[in-house]
Order: C-alpha cells, then sequence, then structure tokens
C-alpha cells in the first residue's frame, strides 16, 4: 500500500506582501514550515504523539530557491516529495505553487531530524509505525523524477 502526503494549502496574507506587490522572501520559508507541519500531522507526529513522546522534528538546513514571482491574488499550494529517509531523518522537498502556472513558483529542500526533547535533546529513532509510513511515501515518491534541487555557490567574478 502506497501512501503520500495530501498538498498543503494556503491563503497569503496581506502583511506578506512587500512593497513590489510580491510575497516577501520571509513567507516563502513560512508557507514552507507550515506545510511540514501539516505533513508532521498526516505521518503521525502530531500534537498527541508530542505530548506523550516528547519526540517531534527539527530542521537541520534548508535550501530554498526563488523561481518565480507570488502575488497578492494567487492561491498557493505546496506538496511534499520524498528525497530520502532513514532511522532518524526526512529528506524531502517541498514544491510551492500558485495556481496561475503550472511550474513552481518555489522549491524547497529540507533536511528533517527527529528528536526527544526530553530530558535533553537528541536524536531519536522513529518509532516503527512512522518509520513504515515513512518507507511507504519514500517507495510512492520513488518512480517520480527528482526537482532540480541541490545546492549552488554564490559568487561573483573577482576584478
Amino acid at each position: 500500500m502506497s501512501w503520500r502526503p495530501s498538498i498543503y494549502r494556503c491563503d497569503i496574507e496581506p502583511q506578506w506582501i512587500d512593497y513590489n506587490g510580491h510575497l516577501r522572501d520571509a513567507y516563502y520559508t513560512l508557507v514552507f514550515s507550515q506545510a511540514i507541519d501539516a505533513l508532521m500531522d498526516e505521518v503521525g507526529l502530531d500534537h498527541g504523539y508530542r505530548a506523550r513522546t516528547s519526540c517531534t522534528l527539527y530542521t537541520l538546513e534548508m535550501h530554498v530557491h526563488f523561481l518565480d514571482e507570488v502575488k497578492s491574488t494567487d492561491e498557493i499550494s505546496v506538496s511534499a516529495r520524498a528525497i530520502g529517509i532513514d532511522s532518524k531523518r526526512i529528506h524531502v522537498a517541498l514544491a510551492l505553487r500558485c495556481a496561475r502556472r503550472a511550474e513552481p513558483a518555489a522549491l524547497g529542500e529540507f533536511m528533517l531530524l527527529h528528536v526527544r526533547q526530553d530530558p535533553t535533546v537528541r536524536s531519536a529513532v522513529f518509532p516503527p509505525e512512522i518509520q513504515q509510513r515513512l518507507e511507504q511515501w519514500l517507495a510512492a515518491d520513488a518512480q517520480s523524477p527528482l526537482p532540480a534541487l541541490g545546492s549552488r555557490a554564490m559568487t561573483l567574478p573577482r576584478r
């Protein structure tokens, strides 16, 4: 049985728009963060799980690629694709889309770590039922192509 997380949708708040009439760069990250919260709920790392186990996900690393502008009138959604899963980590790609265009307006790449917060913050192995669900997601996504992600070095030519 395969499983994939549903698509996350949210409204654009007026205060998210900058002086150019576009989504301010910080809010792309906010939307991605909210999509990860929704993903946590779907995979079983919801409020009840966090309260019972003192476990959650921490973001170890993220890369955001801004590909097109998002306007105040856009309807936005975020889809998630599993890139890799191990016993403690999720490597996920998120695509932020606007209803008016087929290609993503932004891509986010995240490395998430499962941690136990009590008594001290330490990495923790996913419980078997969560691991199984994550593995189902990875298997379901294995046939689709990876988005064009990857770090790029920022440089200016030397003079």
